[in-house]
């Protein structure tokens, strides 16, 4: 009988249920795992997105300066042009190319790369079909015809040099005349006669300042190549 009373107090005293400490330290040690746990799913979530800006800003430097080799690949001579088939000035990059459009003669286009409001926007003129047409082009601003498409936003800066034979890499404009007169002065050399006239400007080098990056980008063109 004593036996069976002094198990039953055992049992009892056995299935007693938590104390008030005991469930604040359970409750304390959740809270700290769950802390822990929430700052390291924010550092992968963090670092999720600071890859996934990367990777769309190296998509859209990709596309702008794919643009950029695309229309140096197709930039006219200087006979065509009736002067420097590039040119960098102002914070303003500028081309003449040929354009081949299907079924027509081959025509001349002016494209402009300028800084807009934080972006990067590619100024095109319409087909030029006359110098007449090309020279209104040149001197005049982006007007009727033209079409405008931004390229990349959160650049602070567009700056380009030019790579000039014989002098090398300038952004000094007024060396690209004169390269230009001296390849002019050489044709005239008789046993060079019927020569081509040499490009004054053989290569572009293009760089790219944005606020998401420590240091401006660079890439460099060969032209007409």
């Amino acid at each position: 009988m004593k036996r069976t009373v002094r198990s039953e107090r055992s049992r009892r005293s056995g299935g007693r249920g938590f104390t008030l400490i005991e469930l604040l330290v359970a409750i304390a040690i959740l809270a700290v795992i769950a802390a822990l746990s929430w700052r390291g799913l924010y550092q992968i979530i963090r670092g999720r997105q600071t890859i996934t800006n990367a990777m769309e800003d190296e998509r859209v430097f990709a596309q702008l300066f794919d643009q950029m080799r695309i229309d140096a690949h197709h930039a006219a001579t200087d006979e065509e042009s009736g002067q420097a088939a590039i040119s960098a000035a102002g914070g303003m990059l500028q081309i003449v190319r040929e354009m081949v459009l299907p079924g027509s003669a081959p025509r001349l286009q002016v494209v402009r790369y300028r800084v807009s409001n934080g972006r990067v926007i590619r100024y095109a003129s319409p087909p030029l079909g006359n110098l007449n047409d090309l020279r209104g082009a040149l001197r005049g601003g982006e007007g009727n015809g033209w079409t405008a498409i931004p390229l990349m936003g959160g650049v602070g800066a567009i700056s380009a040099r030019l790579y000039v034979p014989k002098v090398g890499w300038t952004t000094q404009m007024k060396d690209v005349p004169s390269a230009i007169t001296e390849n002019d002065n050489n044709l005239k050399v008789p046993q060079v006669g019927n020569a081509p006239l040499p490009r004054s400007v053989t290569g572009l080098e293009v760089s790219i300042g944005a606020r998401s990056l420590t240091r401006p980008v660079v890439r460099v063109f060969l032209v007409g190549e």
